[in-house]
């Protein structure tokens, strides 16, 4: 396996070379929860991007091929200047560093989200999904075990009982049956504000879609409105989804037989399935793998479990089972790995 040293050296004498400039240096721009990193370069009065993904543990292809799906489609994605996908390095187009978590306010979130809503459209018509993964149960399944194993077990130090097992896949089994009977259609899966940027032009810019999958509907809308790193007010939240309905519908994609309650429940336990996975996941990001910058958003997500289950009557003992182990615990404390 390549030294970071090594790894480094060579990504920058790939750089070096693809830009015909012995001289640029790379700075980070940014990281993600993967082995994937990215660089930022400037060569001749422009700024340029290079993803570092190193083939044996996060292969570039599938980055490529959806990107290349996207920009088709009409979506704004990193162009790709240069390529070597031996390597793993990616020159791309530099979408900048406004990033909708950073841009978003009570004044402009309707205009950046309804760019992002239109955007998210595109995907859900435009993008052909039938050769991609399907999220089918067993992926639905794996992801809500994570919760149990990282929060509840290694974080809260609390095994299920029996009876407790019950209620967990009782719930489960509520939050699968919601997803499977949802139309199918290309699904980004990080759909939030740390993968959308404010572009000038045909916003947003759209990242990090490598992982794409066929699966429910709802489910990039949850993950854009229901964001692990910023909250609305659900009555806000509530008219973009209706707003997305609406979208949906005078596409042809549903039909009135989809009513603004339906399409609320999907919603909702759409999300509430991404935030049990997340919420075992941050933790995992911790133990297993020495990365803590995930913690101070775990009460956010703790939240939007607990009151989404909350809301729904079968899904109550579920909200009661969480709240029992986590009730007063400073959820951003973890012991050492």
């Amino acid at each position: 396996m390549q030294s970071t040293t090594d790894r480094s050296a060579a990504r920058l004498a790939w750089t070096r070379a693809a830009l015909g400039d012995p001289s640029l240096t790379l700075e980070p721009a940014s990281s993600d929860a993967s082995f994937r990193s990215y660089w930022r370069t400037h060569h001749d009065g422009r700024s340029w991007v290079v993803m570092d993904s190193p083939p044996a543990q996060e292969d570039p292809r599938p980055w490529l091929k959806i990107g290349q799906q996207l920009a088709a489609a009409g979506l704004h994605v990193p162009a790709v200047q240069a390529q070597d996908l031996e390597q793993g390095f990616l020159l791309i187009e530099d979408l900048g560093i406004r990033l909708y978590l950073s841009e978003l306010n009570e004044r402009n979130a309707d205009a950046l989200y309804g760019d992002a809503m239109d955007a998210l459209l595109l995907m859900q018509t435009r993008m052909d999904y039938r050769d991609l993964p399907p999220f089918n149960r067993d992926v639905l399944v794996r992801g809500l075990e994570v919760m149990p194993e990282w929060f509840l077990g290694r974080h809260l130090d609390h095994t299920p009982a029996c009876d407790e097992w019950d209620v967990l896949e009782a719930a489960f089994n509520v939050i699968i049956h919601n997803a499977q009977e949802q139309p199918r259609c290309f699904v980004h899966r990080d759909y939030h504000s740390r993968n959308l940027l404010v572009v000038e032009q045909n916003n947003p810019g759209i990242i990090d879609f490598q992982g794409a999958l066929a699966g429910p509907m709802t489910y990039d809308l949850a993950s854009l409105l229901r964001d692990a790193y910023i909250v609305w007010p659900r009555e806000r939240v509530e008219r973009w989804v209706e707003s997305y309905r609406q979208r949906l519908r005078h596409a042809g994609t549903i039909g009135d037989d989809i009513d603004r309650e339906r399409f609320l429940r999907w919603f909702d336990l759409t999300g509430l399935h991404r935030h049990v996975r997340v919420l075992g996941q941050f933790y995992r990001l911790w133990y297993r793998d020495g990365k803590p910058g995930y913690l101070a958003d775990v009460p956010r997500v703790y939240h939007y479990v607990v009151s989404v289950a909350r809301s729904y009557p079968e899904l109550a003992d579920f909200a009661a089972l969480i709240e029992r182990y986590a009730e007063g615990r400073d959820l951003t404390q973890v012991t050492r790995a």
